[in-house]
C-alpha cells in the first residue's frame, strides 16, 4: 500500500465510523479548504514570517491536505497523477530560461 493509499484509507475509515460521509460532499470539502486556509493565513498575520508558529503551520496545514485528499478521493482522482500533471504543465507556462529568479506571471514573461 502506498503513503497515499494508507492516509486515504485511514481518512476514509474515521469517517465512516463518525458517519461523517454525509457531509463531506464536494461543496463542502472545497468550503473547508478554503477556511482551513484562511487560517493558515491568520497564522501569518501581523508577523514576519520567520515569527510563525510552525506548530500552527503544521496543524492548519494538516487540515488543509485532508479535505484536499478526501476530494480527491470523492472525485476518484488520483493524487499523484494530478500533481505530476501539475508540474509539467507549470514547467511548461514557466521555462527556466524565462522564469529563473523571477515571480512575474507565466502571461507576464
Amino acid at each position: 500500500m502506498s503513503d497515499i493509499e494508507e492516509i486515504l484509507s485511514q481518512l476514509r475509515r474515521f469517517n465512516q465510523e463518525r458517519d461523517w460521509d454525509q457531509f463531506h460532499n464536494g461543496k463542502d470539502l472545497a468550503i473547508g479548504i478554503s477556511v482551513e486556509a484562511s487560517e493558515l493565513l491568520e497564522a501569518f498575520l501581523w508577523k514576519k514570517p520567520e515569527d510563525v508558529n510552525p506548530d500552527k503551520i503544521h496543524e492548519e496545514l494538516a487540515d488543509i491536505l485532508n479535505y484536499s485528499f478526501q476530494m480527491a478521493d470523492k472525485y476518484n482522482l488520483d493524487i499523484k497523477e494530478i500533481m505530476l500533471e501539475k508540474i509539467r504543465k507549470n514547467a511548461e507556462k514557466y521555462p527556466v530560461d524565462k522564469s529563473k529568479g523571477s515571480a512575474k506571471k507565466y502571461n507576464e514573461l
